[in-house]
């Protein structure tokens, strides 16, 4: 028997979205242009340029954990037609959580990193390894990171 095999798209044909400028496009001279499969779908990006079209250069994939917990912006949840949904950046960026209990952990680990880096910057010299509270948070991030 035969079928078809579904190819991945050419690097030319590799589109993204963005909030203000609706799809962007990864210029030729990045690293990344002949990469033609993300194992997730959301990049980072440090330049973004207009020619003929909006290119995105220097960008990297993000993975959904790394992007709740470090992404600007508040962290809200809510239900959705029987679905818990995190949202960011105003609900631009959405994630279905796989339960009630997973969503708040992740939204409450992102309330705990954000005070940690607010103590830190109030304090400095604070060493964040040595601290009970800052290790076992930080330990607990590359913990989620690490195995997800």
């Amino acid at each position: 028997s035969t079928g078809v095999v579904k190819l991945q798209p050419k690097a030319e044909e590799l589109k993204f979205v963005t909030k203000n400028d609706g799809y962007v496009h990864i210029h030729p001279s990045s690293v990344n242009y002949q990469t033609r499969h993300f194992e997730s779908p959301y990049l980072v990006y440090h330049e973004k340029i207009k020619t003929s079209r909006v290119f995105i250069r220097d960008c990297s994939m993000v993975s959904v954990y790394p992007l709740v917990l470090l992404g600007g912006g508040q962290v809200h949840m809510q239900l959705q037609k029987g679905e818990f949904v995190i949202s960011l950046d105003d609900g631009w960026i959405r994630f279905v959580a796989a339960s009630h209990q997973v969503a708040e952990l992740v939204k409450e680990l992102r309330c705990e990193l954000d005070q940690l880096l607010q103590d830190k910057i109030k304090n400095p010299s604070m060493d964040l390894c040595i601290c009970p509270r800052g290790s076992r948070i930080i330990s607990m991030i590359v913990k989620l990171v690490t195995t997800q």
